[in-house]
């Protein structure tokens, strides 16, 4: 007679371990955990919430405030969370001036609607921030009325306005800082992403263009990110040589793109631009020799191409050398030793790192690996930053191999990262709940259960799976003149698919068998639905104590019980004693079906404690009252008392 939800909860099992490794202060185990979890549950802010404050333990604050801002996104009106993601960004080590702006107009909105005690938080940080910024600027403003061709002044007052969200004057004073110092290409990429928030796209995408050719590598890597991901028109190759007319690389590759356009006198103009204004660039001479070789100019073909011959780039003179049917030459450049490049690859890797650009440091890895095949711990980071950008099948495979390392510290982090992303990215992943509970209404133990094995197809958002159901009891009926069976006694064999989780929201469909054990009959059984869940504030066992909220929602249609739709509300609302760990709770439980069954219409409320045993094991215990909604051919009256208590498990491979 009692109803289970049929989807159990995914992340059961890697949680368990990450609160018991928190517990032991095994904080790597428990990040890989939460990790783990997330792939799991990923609308789950409580999750990201603990695993953000674990970061913290280890020093990540930069891997701590991306988890914080997730959990913010999620959770809107979590204050205290959307604090600790301001406060963050507020000591952010790089993107200084954009991450203050961020952290200001954060405290700005708590100020006005967060709760009394976080906007009382929010008011003071606010002007621990605005205060400062509006002195400086006046400071700054009176240096440039001293003297208006400073640079530092203008960038400066640049930065100070992007903090306080005064948008455009701070492109005003980039862009004369710009005018100033135009080799300083990262000032290009602050502007074009100041143009970019003003809406002027189409100026802010020739600064970014600008800035992701030539330059400082970093302001480079991040101006392509901010760049749409569609390769640039040629007229927007030309708005950014007119704010950047000295960019050899950019001119250049104009130049390649008008010659893969069929438009060799607008490609040669832009070459013969690129030798006047930079002579050393053999390769933009070797280019422009060919066009003129092509059109048979030797007199002008010549002294370009004869540079490239006495210049040190041998492939590019032996290219040359194949054009003028000359004698290729055996010459080898000097080769730069491979532990040099390996170690340096490596320091620069752990940079990119430490200050969380992960796309440059996946590149140095990889420059790192092509050097020494053979270094694991490199392996081991190349997993971790394909993690970090969320390519996991990657990441995996690092992880294998690294696993293989001689160094067990090495070996041992490379297994487990390795154990925790394989049942996600399996083609086949196993999942298993068991829920055995006595009910003193019933005076009877229940058991209910589910292992279920889903099969990857890809990317697609579903998975086909093969599951095993059992529904039982210990009594079979209740007894009497008029006995009622208590469950289906039934294993339940099935076909089904599910989809991935959206917004704690997934969809199923199951065509099965049930086999009865008592009667040994097989009837066929088919059943879907639609099953939500969703957490708010400390889960069990969590860092901190709190207040928490549950709840879950299913629609399940059942063929079996008359064609039947039912939908079941479950909820709590409680506190979560993380020393211990316990919870304390309020339930509200409702269910109703279509076809007005007594038995399926009814509400239920009262408290409950719950505490996660040693093992992996949820123990919970429930006192309640009810009442039916439908009384008709109900034998036990319109109201009852039950107390419930029983065992969750659950597990995923």
């Amino acid at each position: 007679m009692l109803l289970q939800g049929a989807v159990p909860d995914p992340s059961y099992a890697p949680l368990t371990r990450a609160y018991e490794s928190l517990r032991a202060k095994d904080y790597e185990s428990a990040i890989s955990s939460f990790n783990r979890a997330i792939q799991l549950s990923p609308h789950r802010a409580s999750i990201r919430k603990d695993l953000a404050y674990t970061y913290l333990k280890t020093g990540e604050t930069e891997l701590a405030r991306l988890q914080f801002g997730e959990a913010m996104r999620l959770e809107p009106k979590d204050f205290h969370v959307t604090l600790e993601y301001a406060f963050l960004c507020f000591e952010a080590r790089e993107q200084v001036h954009t991450r203050k702006a961020e952290a200001r107009r954060i405290f700005g909105r708590v100020r006005s609607e967060g709760d009394r005690k976080s906007r009382a938080t929010a008011v003071q940080a606010f002007q621990n921030i605005d205060g400062p910024l509006t002195a400086a600027i006046s400071r700054w403003l009176q240096a440039l009325t001293l003297s208006p061709s400073n640079f530092s002044a203008h960038y400066e007052l640049a930065t100070l306005f992007e903090q306080k969200d005064e948008l455009g004057n701070a492109a005003v004073h980039y862009l004369k800082a710009w005018r100033l110092l135009p080799e300083r290409k990262n000032v290009l990429l602050d502007l074009g992403r100041t143009w970019k928030s003003l809406n002027r796209i189409e100026e802010a995408n020739s600064a970014l263009l600008a800035a992701s050719r030539g330059g400082e590598p970093r302001a480079a890597e991040a101006a392509r990110e901010l760049l749409p991901s569609r390769y640039p028109y040629v007229y927007e190759f030309e708005k950014a040589l007119e704010l950047d007319p000295s960019n050899v690389e950019l001119r250049r590759e104009l130049g390649y793109l008008q010659l893969k356009m069929s438009q060799p006198a607008e490609a040669e103009r832009q070459f013969r631009a690129i030798t006047q204004e930079a002579p050393e660039d053999l390769l933009s001479a070797a280019q422009l020799g060919f066009l003129f070789l092509a059109r048979k100019d030797l007199a002008s073909a010549m002294p370009l191409l004869d540079r490239v011959l006495a210049g040190n780039d041998e492939e590019l003179a032996n290219r040359v050398r194949a054009a003028l049917g000359m004698p290729q030459s055996l010459r080898k450049r000097p080769e730069t030793p491979r532990s040099s490049v390996t170690t340096e690859a490596r320091v620069m890797a752990e940079r990119s790192i430490q200050a969380g650009y992960m796309k440059d440091a996946l590149r140095y890895l990889t420059v790192a690996h092509e050097s020494d095949p053979v270094d694991f711990e490199v392996m081991l980071k190349l997993g971790w930053a394909h993690n970090s950008l969320k390519d996991d099948a990657t990441a995996i495979r690092w992880f294998a191999l690294a696993k293989k390392s001689p160094d067990p510290k090495v070996s041992q982090e490379a297994g487990k990262a390795f154990a925790n992303l394989r049942p996600s990215l399996a083609r086949v992943r196993t999942t298993g709940w068991m829920f055995p509970v006595f009910s003193s209404r019933w005076k009877d133990v229940f058991s209910y259960g589910q292992i279920k094995s889903e099969i990857k197809l890809g990317k697609l958002p579903f998975r086909p799976y093969v599951s095993t159901r059992f529904i039982g009891d210990v009594r079979r009926t209740t007894g009497g003149p008029l006995p009622q069976y208590l469950s289906e006694s039934a294993f339940i064999v099935g076909l089904g698919i599910a989809t991935n989780y959206w917004h704690g929201a997934m969809v199923w469909a199951e065509a099965g068998t049930a086999i009865g054990y008592l009667d040994h009959h097989m009837l066929p059984d088919y059943r879907g639905g639609v099953a939500f869940s969703k957490n708010f504030g400390s889960p069990l066992g969590g860092e901190s104590s709190g207040r928490f909220f549950e709840t879950t929602a299913d629609g399940v249609y059942i063929s079996r019980f008359g064609k039947d739709f039912l939908a079941i509300s479950q909820n709590r609302l409680g506190y979560s004693f993380s020393a211990l760990p316990v919870q304390v709770y309020w339930n509200s439980n409702a269910t109703i079906d279509a076809r007005r069954q007594y038995w399926a219409n009814f509400a239920e409320f009262g408290p409950g404690i719950r505490f996660r045993l040693p093992s992996p094991l949820l123990l919970s215990v429930n006192f309640l009252r009810g009442v039916h909604f439908v009384n008709e051919g109900n034998p036990r009256g319109p109201n009852f008392f039950d107390v419930r208590a029983g065992f969750w498990y659950a597990f995923t491979h």
